[in-house]
């Protein structure tokens, strides 16, 4: 798999990006798809493509690489799956976007938070007395570690956009 012939039988995540009509239920037949077979999407992002009429779906799950063959096989049946492509995380940009509502209840609270964010490349994108909402992007190891630094001042609230993805190659995914 991924440009060798060893297929690794332990689950581990897998990145896929499909290019898809951009049609009403075309989601719903994906997710199906996955709950059909008892496979939990781990995330799941949907945008415009380049491309008119088009959109762009990345998702993640967790699954051993026979697995992944037949999910993918069974995607490109689907007749509004135009394309589908393996995003291994070797050969892809992947990046997640969080925003993270922390409580502060003092100065040297927000002063720590905006330090935090510095080091972790993150932007404070609002203040309030008692609470400061932070932008992360990056890989989710990342965010995951961003949350777990802050979580002991007292996490409000969490958004998560979920994994989006490119590969890294010359290709052009969305050229069909």
């Amino acid at each position: 798999m991924f440009g060798d012939n060893i297929k690794r039988l332990d689950p581990h995540k897998h990145n896929v990006a499909l290019l898809v009509n951009d049609e009403p239920g075309v989601f719903a037949r994906i997710s199906n798809l996955f709950m059909k077979r008892n496979f939990n999407i781990d995330t799941i992002t949907v945008g415009a493509s380049n491309m008119k009429g088009m959109s762009r779906i990345t998702l993640s799950f967790i699954g051993d690489d026979i697995q992944y063959e037949q999910l993918v096989k069974q995607l490109n049946k689907l007749i509004d799956v135009v394309k589908t492509t393996d995003l291994p995380e070797s050969r892809a940009v992947i990046r997640e976007l969080a925003l993270i509502k922390v409580k502060t209840k003092s100065e040297r609270e927000q002063t720590q938070i905006m330090n935090f964010s510095n080091a972790f490349r993150a932007n404070v994108v609002n203040v309030g007395p008692k609470e400061m909402i932070v932008q992360i992007t990056g890989k989710t190891t990342k965010v995951d570690s961003f949350i777990e630094l802050v979580k002991p001042m007292g996490i409000v609230e969490v958004a998560r956009t979920g994994v989006t993805a490119m590969a890294r190659s010359n290709n052009n995914f969305e050229k069909v």
